[in-house]
């Protein structure tokens, strides 16, 4: 297959040097190239530069960030693209619609995510203006372009199959269309289980066209709890009970993806997909909040309405005094200490969170190629 082709001719031609002390990385003698695609679980400012209802520019958003100010991230602080780039020690990437985002910068990687977008084009129609992911990646063969101008095609294609990819799509697939509505377009389209298999088999032509872009190394992250946000506790549950009918869309989604990634990996001859559990890391804290250290994970920090999950976070909204005692910042997305809990799965975890392996096993595999 010509899958399996390009992946047996690719090369992991960057050098890396890491060390593993009590379970967390070093630093790396050189750095790969890190892309991001997906939602608001990712975006770290794209949309700002779009004319959308899907932004995060205004306070509170920020208020732990560096700066102390809003940045387009959906969270209090750092999104897990910032983290994974701090926990290896490479430069953040910039948006891709930054005008920063140009000469030297470009080679650290850049970030394609826009808040709002799901795997079909029609998730998130409310929105308006967002970049879906086809557009995604299209951006991603113009990124390719702008680099080839600056080192040449031959290492163009070099920085990006060495590079590491992180995905992060699926859950507005369900929450911004699906079950937006009630008898949503698609809802009358499909049964929850047809929908489920329909929405993977899209899903798979994207990664596909990724591979063809040149990206060997991509992690995939599930959906996280869907109905367990307090966005969805707010609207349909009555004792802060997850809500059953989001949940079982979550439980079909989450296993199919990982079979639908073990058959590209099959065709590609090599773990290039590497799926990451991600229900599962938010069900640990929502089980047990306390363990983690969390005080609550039904109310999120900055909201209104019951659970803080109604509306939109806004400088008007409740705001929590202390941003690490809750595992959600706003109605739908985690705070920063727990896409640093997340992280650090992504990092060490075992297969339960990380399937075939994890980020530090990819590093070292790749460290040796």
């Amino acid at each position: 297959m010509e899958m399996a082709k390009l992946f047996k001719n690719s090369s992991f031609c960057l050098a890396f040097v890491f060390a593993l002390m009590l379970g967390s990385l070093g630093t790396y003698a050189e750095a790969k190239a890190f892309f991001v695609f997906g939602d608001s679980l990712v975006d770290n400012g794209n949309n700002n530069y779009l004319v959308t209802t899907a932004r995060a520019d205004a306070p509170p958003y920020g208020i732990d960030y560096p700066s102390h100010r809003p940045t387009g991230r959906f969270s209090n602080g750092l999104n897990i693209p910032d983290i994974i780039s701090e926990q290896m020690g490479w430069e953040p990437t910039l948006p891709y619609l930054s005008p920063e985002l140009n000469g030297q910068k470009l080679l650290v990687g850049a970030n394609f995510a826009s808040a709002g977008v799901g795997v079909l084009n029609d998730t998130g129609i409310q929105f308006v203006n967002i970049i879906r992911i086809y557009e995604q990646l299209n951006l991603f063969q113009q990124y390719q372009e702008r680099v080839s101008e600056m080192i040449g095609a031959q290492e163009t294609k070099r920085l990006v199959q060495g590079a590491l990819v992180l995905i992060t799509l699926g859950g507005n697939d369900f929450v911004n269309n699906y079950y937006l509505v009630p008898y949503s377009v698609r809802s009358r389209q499909y049964s929850i289980q047809n929908y489920v298999p329909f929405v993977v088999s899209e899903y798979k032509k994207v990664l596909q066209r990724l591979y063809k872009l040149g990206a060997r190394r991509v992690i995939v992250t599930g959906t996280g709890p869907l109905g367990c946000v307090p966005a969805e506790l707010a609207l349909h549950s009555t004792n802060g009970e997850c809500v059953p009918e989001f949940q079982y869309a979550a439980s079909l989604f989450n296993p199919q993806l990982v079979q639908m990634l073990n058959q590209l990996n099959r065709e590609a001859g090599g773990h290039v997909f590497i799926a990451a559990n991600t229900n599962q890391m938010h069900m640990d804290f929502i089980s047990n909040p306390q363990q983690f250290g969390f005080t609550t994970s039904k109310e999120a920090c900055c909201g209104q309405g019951r659970y803080n999950g109604l509306g939109l976070c806004t400088p008007m909204s409740n705001l929590c005094p202390n941003r690490d005692t809750h595992v959600f910042w706003d109605p739908f997305h985690p705070s920063e200490r727990a896409n640093r809990m997340i992280v650090q799965q992504i990092l060490t975890g075992s297969n339960t969170y990380m399937h075939p392996m994890n980020l530090s096993t990819i590093m070292a595999l790749d460290s040796r190629a």
